[in-house]
């Protein structure tokens, strides 16, 4: 399974030249944690991320008013992107170098497509380990048994 098919589809952008401010009224609309920044002139390109925590760490926590600083003077740039043909290994593997929790993905053209969050992978993953538990126990079951049926026979015959 790709990225592509893994990440939300549904991003919330905004133009670099927007404030903090109107960035997170955004986030806090939309219910989410960061927002893709893209130039008005090709708002299919990411430029940047910014998150609630960049919001918080460099505006709000140095006392900075949010509504007189433009989202690309705190965004991540140029942000970390995945293609949407790449592999969740791949993927985890880039956000990890990156040291980045969120990512955009992007078309071979580097057009914007989706959003991949840890977040989103941590179940998928999850449920991918169970998988495996699981196997794990049921091999060791159907070795129980047929050790405990060649153990009947020997003593049967």
């Amino acid at each position: 399974m790709t990225i592509g098919e893994l990440c939300k589809k549904q991003v919330v952008t905004i133009e670099r030249k927007a404030t903090v401010q109107e960035a997170a009224r955004l986030m806090r609309l939309r219910h989410v944690g960061d927002v893709v920044v893209v130039d008005e002139a090709d708002p299919r390109v990411p430029r940047g991320m910014l998150t609630d925590r960049d919001v918080v760490v460099e505006v709000i926590g140095q006392g900075i008013n949010p509504a007189d600083v433009p989202v690309e003077s705190v965004m991540s740039s140029p942000p970390v992107c995945v293609y949407e043909e790449d592999g969740l290994i791949a993927t985890l593997d880039k956000m990890c170098a990156s040291g980045v929790r969120r990512v955009p993905v992007v078309d071979r053209h580097g057009h914007l497509t989706g959003l991949v969050s840890v977040d989103d992978l941590v179940p998928l993953l999850a449920r991918e380990l169970a998988k495996i538990g699981a196997l794990i126990r049921r091999e060791q079951a159907t070795e129980v048994r047929k050790t405990e049926d060649t153990f009947q026979d020997e003593f049967a015959t």
